[in-house]
């Protein structure tokens, strides 16, 4: 399979880690189609990695620790709901959590992975795929003009609008999990502004804010700028009467008006205590945008000589973080696939398979998780530490663990290994 032609659509973190495994796996030609006539530096959102999930992606080649990211160890889970709940700034604790994970601004992580593709990989900006298709001895794609260009195998890495998918499995589409989040970051220096000042969140915990109906988690990310730091928050929140739910598409940061932003801001200030209310409104308009939660398992990844990667072939609801490492573990599944196939049929075969069943375990996951903390939660009131560990311990359960599954671990044993990962996730 060396010597060979492979088009990327979509030039975001899946893309760019796809097209690195497609050249260290030998293709001749890589080209990646990114519809956005600009960088994507500017990508504000934040994600997290699991510690054990990092290692492994380092061990495979695809991060390393020149990437800036910020350190996190633990989780408070607090409430305003019960006594004294409303009294202390912070809200009444309801768990301190081990967190070993480490956060990353969406932007610089991408711009990192972009850096690190081979000079041999071509990138074309404002390049938008209309079309795409092939049989088994070829795939294709087409522009705005029909024009079809023809390659040895085509990756759909184009999210969860994914052109790519609707040719290799069209009867799959998106299903709205029934809230939304509303999502925000800024530069943490405007944390000295509230009462407390920063000094009241250390900046190696993640804060998660429940109360009925929704949550609200809030942690710290690596600035665009070496050495500075931003806040990151997303509110998970029951769906806007005014919302249009046409699709998962969310109303861009700055586009809010100030009626809806009042919203957002009697939203925290009805359910949150006062500090965490207070970093919600520090949070300027245009870096303040809405989100629908939808998910989405494809029945298959591949069909011909096309390929479907991270969002396009499996959206999960954010709750159990594991966004950028199912991306990136779907390319590394991709490259060794690659290496120990002795043909084009046998390298998709055991990429549909492997990635396929990671893919729908992690759905289920996001669903339960959703459920459990979100739309069939507990009573925040009557919940203190060891009711969160049994609760946390029974959402977990029969699962591959919080923060993303190991990197090849098979399906069939992922249940005799939760069990050690359910309360250190």
């Amino acid at each position: 399979m060396r010597d060979r032609s492979i088009a990327v659509v979509g030039g975001s973190i899946a893309g760019c880690a796809f097209a690195r495994a497609a050249a260290r796996g030998g293709a001749d030609r890589v080209v990646v189609l990114e519809r956005s006539p600009g960088r994507l530096e500017d990508r504000g959102v934040g994600l997290c990695v699991h510690d054990d999930r990092y290692a492994e992606l380092v061990r495979a080649g695809h991060l390393d620790d020149g990437i800036r990211r910020h350190r996190i160890t633990t989780r408070h889970w607090v409430t305003r709901e019960g006594r004294d709940g409303g009294a202390d700034p912070r809200g009444r604790r309801l768990w301190a959590q081990a967190m070993p994970f480490h956060s990353y601004h969406w932007g610089v992580l991408w711009q990192a992975l972009r850096e690190r593709t081979p000079d041999t990989v071509a990138f074309r900006l404002d390049a938008t795929v209309t079309g795409v298709g092939g049989d088994d001895e070829h795939a294709w794609v087409a522009g705005p003009d029909g024009e079809r260009e023809r390659h040895d195998l085509v990756i759909g890495a184009d999210g969860y609008r994914s052109v790519v998918r609707e040719a290799v499995c069209p009867e799959a589409s998106p299903d709205y999990a029934g809230y939304v989040c509303w999502r925000g970051s800024f530069g943490s220096e405007l944390l000295e502004e509230l009462p407390g000042g920063p000094a009241l969140w250390p900046e190696n915990e993640v804060i998660t804010v429940c109360y009925r109906g929704g949550q609200v988690v809030l942690y710290r990310i690596p600035g665009l700028t070496p050495g500075s730091t931003q806040v990151n928050w997303v509110f998970y929140a029951p769906t806007p009467h005014w919302l249009p739910l046409d699709g998962p598409t969310s109303i861009p940061a700055g586009t809010l008006t100030p009626a809806r932003l009042d919203e957002l801001a009697q939203l925290a200030e009805r359910h949150l205590p006062a500090y965490w209310a207070g970093v919600i409104g520090l949070t300027p308009r245009e870096r303040t945008f809405l989100q629908p939660i939808y998910d989405l398992a494809t029945p298959r990844r591949t069909a011909g000589r096309l390929l479907l990667a991270g969002d396009a072939a499996t959206v999960v609801r954010p709750h159990n973080t594991s966004g950028a490492v199912k991306a990136v573990q779907d390319a590394c599944a991709f490259e060794d696939a690659w290496r120990a196939a002795d043909g084009w049929t046998g390298l998709l075969s055991t990429y549909d398979r492997e990635r396929g069943a990671a893919g729908q375990e992690l759905v289920e996951i996001g669903r339960r998780l959703g459920q459990a903390q979100v739309t069939a939660a507990p009573d925040w009131a009557t919940m203190d530490e060891a009711a969160m560990t049994a609760w946390w311990r029974h959402q977990l359960a029969g699962t591959g663990g919080f923060g993303g599954h190991a990197l090849g671990q098979p399906p069939k044993h992922r249940q005799n290994a939760s069990a050690a990962q359910t309360l250190t996730p």
